[in-house]
């Protein structure tokens, strides 16, 4: 098996991105918090955009799965040929790219994208970001390295499950001759258990561990409904 691969195989991954106008979106900041996560025991990194990978490659020593956001709708992950060039120059191992059957903003296939990535950078993985079963045996076939149920709910072919898209999982696991890794949704550490048992290579946690300001709004939630009523004025 592949080096890369062996260090992710039973691995928890961690997504470390913030939107665009946040308080954590600084490139210093996402290096940290990937520092962080892999003290507390993160097998592989995810992250977006050439300056935070530039850096995160450098400060980690776990494999780092990059991408480039561009766009914000239809097919906006990594989307043509030049945005993965671009990733891989970075030094991450792996490219995670759209894995989708949806046509690119550049114009070619999927398996092209793979095949001129594999051409400049032969040693980098290609991950293949999924919204259905058949997504994933087309990524396969064109030559994707990893499987990804990252677009699961958000292409138009599923439903977007509460957790983790567990029956996509299973269904995916079934035929995979290549790893899955199962993004999306995973909140907690039982769902993240959850997705291990239904055949999940490895699991990608982003939001749960990353996104204070989400987390913290499922805390002020929870709060603010079992909140006591008012005191009467007196």
């Amino acid at each position: 098996m592949n080096d890369v691969l062996s260090r992710l195989q039973g691995g928890l991954v961690v997504s470390c991105q913030a939107y665009p106008g946040e308080p954590m979106r600084d490139s210093r900041t996402m290096t940290q918090i990937a520092q962080a996560c892999v003290v507390g025991g993160a097998a592989g990194i995810r992250a977006q955009g050439i300056a935070d990978l530039e850096l995160i490659t450098a400060a980690v020593d776990v494999p780092v799965i990059g991408l480039w956001k561009d766009g914000d709708g239809g097919v906006f992950i990594t989307p043509t040929l030049d945005h993965a060039l671009a990733v891989a120059a970075t030094g991450c191992a792996i490219v995670a790219v759209d894995g989708t059957r949806r046509p690119r903003p550049d114009g070619r296939t999927l398996a092209e994208v793979i095949a001129g990535v594999k051409d400049r950078y032969p040693e980098v993985l290609i991950m293949a970001d999924a919204g259905s079963a058949d997504d994933a045996r087309a990524a396969q076939d064109a030559g994707a390295d990893i499987l990804g149920t990252t677009l699961s709910g958000y292409t138009g072919e599923r439903p977007r499950s509460v957790g983790p898209d567990l029956d996509l999982v299973a269904e995916i696991a079934g035929f995979a001759a290549r790893p899955l890794i199962v993004e999306g949704r995973v909140h907690t550490p039982q769902q993240a258990a959850e997705a291990m048992k239904a055949g999940a290579f490895a699991v990608c946690v982003g939001t749960a561990i990353t996104h204070p300001s989400t987390i913290t709004g499922w805390f002020a939630g929870a709060v603010a409904r079992h909140a006591p009523p008012e005191s009467p004025p007196v």
